[in-house]
């Protein structure tokens, strides 16, 4: 499934008012009241939203059955005159269907993709298949208070302007306290630590000379971290690696940080299964599953800096 390993990246061009752009469900079904506020914030830059045909079906836990999900969104990727594709949530079901999408369609036509948690499999498909810059951003299926002001503008700078994206570390998050000192440059892959551990084998892309962006919400706990990362390493994904950018590793106590005698919290496995790596890690993004996600692009080139405390990524689009 891999490309290359000195192709370069493919940018999209960037967003224009008046291009059309194309709602999809690759995974779980939305909410429709939260979709009509999305479309209503994406006509306000000047957009023309359209929604995929199987939007807000319902197939188990999945908006529609494989084929369709995946129907929506090849007819995006194929359709000249829809400019990016935009994914309503996360999830579950993207992962089974990123065998069945045109990436020869987007390759031919590259559009930038939108989403993150389950889209995560979109990325790692449309970066190994076509080695296409995509954005880990907010979902159209909007609410103020889990979006908002500052989430909506972020979308529209990476979507619409050239400029690079900078994230800052927040001490507050539970990763900030793991850092590996040093600065790294290389290609910015990755997304939900699941989703990508999923792909091994698959669809996972090579890493060599990449930085990989891993963010995290609790399920089984600790072990599950653990467990994601052992296995990275241990089927060789990591070698060649040139650093590492955390997110949000929610849903872990807080207080695990300083934990009892003989304890460990998410800092301590963080730190344990990445410091053999010998490469800079840097801690504490505010991107993942928290509220008012800012948007940063995959797919191309970034910078860690552990000493300003800074993720500088190439813009997606040009």
């Amino acid at each position: 499934m891999d490309a290359p390993d000195n192709l370069q990246s493919v940018r999209s061009p960037q967003l224009r008012p008046g291009d059309r752009v194309r709602i999809v469900s690759p995974a779980s079904p939305p909410s429709p009241a939260g979709v009509a506020r999305g479309v209503e914030l994406l006509s306000s830059w000047g957009l023309r939203v359209e929604l995929g045909e199987h939007v807000f079906d319902h197939w188990g836990y999945m908006a529609g059955r494989d084929e369709d999900r995946a129907f929506d969104v090849n007819c995006a990727f194929r359709d000249p005159g829809v400019r990016a594709v935009i994914a309503t949530r996360g999830g579950k079901g993207a992962y089974r269907i990123v065998d069945l999408l045109d990436t020869d369609a987007l390759r031919r036509d590259p559009k930038p993709v939108v989403g993150f948690s389950d889209i995560t499999h979109i990325h790692l498909a449309v970066w190994a298949q076509c080695r296409l810059s995509s954005l880990h951003g907010p979902f159209p299926n909007w609410s103020e208070e889990w979006s908002g002001a500052a989430s909506a503008d972020a979308l529209r700078r990476a979507l619409m302007t050239i400029d690079p994206v900078t994230t800052r570390r927040d001490p507050a998050e539970a990763s900030a306290a793991v850092s590996i000192e040093g600065v790294a440059t290389g290609v910015l892959v990755g997304g939900n630590l699941d989703a990508v551990r999923t792909e091994i084998g698959a669809g996972l892309p090579s890493l060599k000379g990449a930085i990989l962006f891993l963010e995290h919400r609790k399920g089984t706990g600790l072990g599950e971290v653990d467990r994601a990362l052992t296995q990275l390493t241990r089927s060789g994904s990591l070698d060649g690696l040139h650093g590492v950018a955390l997110g949000q590793f929610l849903g872990f106590d807080q207080s695990a940080a300083d934990p009892a005698p003989g304890e460990w919290g998410i800092v301590d496995v963080l730190r344990d299964r990445l410091a053999h790596l010998g490469v800079p890690v840097l801690g504490g993004l505010p991107v993942g599953h928290g509220v008012h996600p800012p948007t940063i692009p995959l797919g191309t080139e970034a910078t860690i800096d552990t000493t300003t405390g800074t993720l500088t990524a190439q813009p997606a689009v040009v």
